[in-house]
């Protein structure tokens, strides 16, 4: 009779087993590769310490639940391609940066890996993407084209008063 019993048990014993092994396996951890065009180790500058601080609001510690490999241009411009390479080579999950030499060299460098930009350059002109519509590749972010917009803005302007001329509510406050 306990043989019974124990033979019927050792199954559910050992699939217990198996999900408390599972369960413990250690997941990965996010590993970014930042490139900075400004700043060192000792003094990164405050792009890289916004960058940090977004991560924290985000609840991200660096070294507990990401890693961030960063990179500093220090002015050598010839390195851009040597840091680049090595972050690829380390395998990051996403490539950061906001200077655009490291951002066409990341471009060259891998076709797989998610690149971040962020840049106050035209993407399109600078050949970083295809278009705005369909940027296309492995290139995201975000750009600031403030004197391009401007045209699109006073259409926007013209429009909207426009409209609001017509409909008599310019200036009008609502009650």
């Amino acid at each position: 009779m306990r043989k019974k019993i124990l033979l019927a048990l050792l199954p559910i014993l050992i699939l217990n087993f198996v999900c408390l092994v599972a369960a413990q396996q250690p997941t990965k951890v996010p590993r970014i590769g930042y490139v900075s065009g400004f700043g060192d180790p000792n003094n990164p500058g405050p792009q890289v310490e916004a960058f940090r601080q977004g991560l924290r609001d985000l609840g991200y510690v660096e070294g507990k639940n990401i890693l961030v490999e960063y990179r500093y241009i220090e002015g050598k411009r010839d390195q851009i391609l040597e840091h680049v390479a090595e972050l690829v080579q380390l395998k990051v999950d996403v490539l950061v940066s906001g200077t655009l030499p490291a951002i066409l060299a990341a471009k060259q460098a891998t076709k797989t890996i998610p690149i971040v930009m962020v840049t106050n350059m035209d993407p399109v002109a600078t050949g970083l993407v295809d278009s705005f519509a369909r940027p296309g590749g492995n290139i995201t972010g975000l750009t600031r084209l403030t004197r391009d917009l401007n045209g699109k803005r006073l259409e926007l302007l013209k429009e909207v008063s426009r409209e609001c001329c017509a409909s008599g509510s310019f200036g009008r406050q609502r009650a």
